[in-house]
């Protein structure tokens, strides 16, 4: 017969091995929120002091940088996202704040082209065709940023975009020797958009890490363009 406190030695082990488990597994979660809210706020913070809002405000520079998204949502409607993008920077040109714009966007294939459809919509605002050059390889926020420099030889730009990418597309650039400044178009995350706000903190970690562990550069490079003196692309 087996006493009480055989019973006891038997299922004490496998209690405090799973108490030990879970105190481990509660630590690394813990960590990894941890540096997921540490990166989300270094980024927010090293962008800070180059963020505007006011067109008024803003210095001028040669080139703005137009971080490219889809035209339209998932479900077919027009992105408010892009069209604010499109809009800030003609009013940008209008006020004289630029020269030249630079669409940067994803044309990974024939069928999908954001560099080309964000020149089609900028010439329908009233932006000369002259004026207008595009990067094809704009894969993503990183790319963008830093073919800019390599590619198109800028090293002082405006970045337009929404706040949220502004920050992550600004801490990618001071990390990487560029002195780019941002203006924000209209339009934010909201606080009930769960998805974009995860996919937005992930993103930010992913931008740490590159920049300061990897060193990740662009996707592709290219021959150089001189914005102002070679013909647009």
């Amino acid at each position: 017969m087996t006493s009480n406190s055989d019973a006891l030695d038997f299922f004490m082990p496998k209690q405090l091995n799973c108490g030990r488990a879970f105190t481990l597994a509660s630590v690394a979660v813990s960590a990894l929120l941890m540096a997921i809210a540490g990166c989300y706020f270094l980024v927010a913070k090293t962008a800070s002091p180059f963020l505007y809002h006011d067109i008024a405000q803003i210095p001028k520079h040669d080139v703005a940088v137009v971080l490219g998204t889809s035209r339209y949502t998932t479900e077919g409607n027009l992105n408010g996202f892009y069209r604010r993008r499109m809009e800030a920077v003609a009013e940008l040109l209008r006020a004289g704040k630029i020269r030249y714009i630079l669409v940067s966007g994803d044309n990974s294939s024939r069928w999908y082209d954001e560099p080309s459809r964000m020149k089609q919509d900028l010439i329908k605002l009233g932006v000369p065709e002259s004026l207008i050059y595009r990067d094809y390889a704009g894969f993503r926020t990183l790319d963008s940023v830093i073919r800019a420099r390599k590619v198109f030889g800028l090293q002082s730009f405006i970045i337009v975009s929404q706040k949220f990418q502004n920050e992550r597309a600004l801490y990618i650039a001071r990390n990487n020797d560029i002195d780019a400044i941002a203006f924000n178009a209209h339009g934010s995350l909201v606080s009930h958009d769960y998805s974009n706000r995860v996919r937005e903190a992930l993103a930010r970690v992913l931008a740490v890490a590159e920049t300061l562990l990897l060193g990740t550069g662009p996707k592709v490079l290219g021959p150089n363009v001189v914005i102002g003196k070679t013909p647009p692309t």
